[in-house]
């Protein structure tokens, strides 16, 4: 069989949206250069697309024409190494996604261990955001509800009450056996971080936890966040302006 009708045959049998790369046809292909040009041939005929150098997807058909990869596509090399979790989607991804805003974004930020420089893909810029626990699998959805409140005030298209009533909502159906494993998480935070999760905690009744964080804050440090009173009746206990 020609390498292009190998080509042709590997990608048909992709799911739509799936971003693909070189390493993808190994078994199939051993010319390098014949396969970036039937790849090549593929993309100008409009069948496939190029997301970056060496990638592309195969795009899925939306009302207004094609659609984009989804985030995780995107990014998921960048999110595990020797099958090790090392980075996860946080920030403008996560917001939509959690309902605290109903805006997208070509900006992809991923939450990593390490600092690293900002890339771009196609139309998609990927910044890092420092986290300071380790990242597991386990932990992800905790740590993604723990940016979502360190930058609550970046949040698009909504109020910080608004955003601060959904994230109650939000832990609150965080199980019962995990919301001490979210605690110990949010003491790595900044303290703002920690403020306003402190009070979340407060007005679920986990008061023991609640006054761990308490504990953990500087009494004559002050925050200004502009939340309703409504939503945190003791403000000046976790000196929130």
């Amino acid at each position: 069989m020609k390498v292009s009708d190998l080509v042709k045959y590997k990608i048909n049998r992709l799911p739509e949206g799936y971003v693909f790369t070189y390493d993808d046809f190994t078994q199939e292909v051993k010319n390098e250069s014949a396969l970036k040009l039937a790849l090549f041939k593929l993309v100008k005929a409009g069948k496939i697309e190029r997301l970056s150098k060496g990638r592309f997807y195969k795009p899925k058909q939306g009302i207004t024409g094609k659609l984009n990869p989804d985030e995780y596509e995107v990014v998921k090399d960048l999110l595990k190494a020797n099958k090790n979790v090392i980075g996860y989607i946080t920030g403008l991804g996560i917001f939509n996604r959690l309902g605290l805003t109903t805006q997208m974004s070509n900006i992809i930020q991923i939450g990593s261990n390490f600092d690293k420089k900002q890339i771009q893909r196609g139309k998609f810029i990927i910044k890092y955001i420092r986290q300071w626990n380790k990242i597991t699998n386990k932990n992800i959805k905790l740590l993604q509800l723990l940016d979502c409140i360190r930058f609550i005030k970046k949040i698009p298209d909504t109020s910080i009450d608004q955003s601060f009533k959904r994230l109650i909502f939000l832990i609150g159906e965080i199980p019962e056996k995990e919301i001490n494993t979210f605690k110990n998480l949010a003491l790595k935070y900044p303290p703002v971080t920690r403020a306003l999760t402190g009070a979340i905690l407060e007005r679920l009744n986990y008061t023991n936890l609640s006054d761990e964080i308490l504990n953990s804050l500087n009494p004559t440090t002050y925050f200004k966040i502009n939340i309703s009173t409504d939503l945190i009746r003791n403000k000046n206990k976790w000196k929130i302006l």
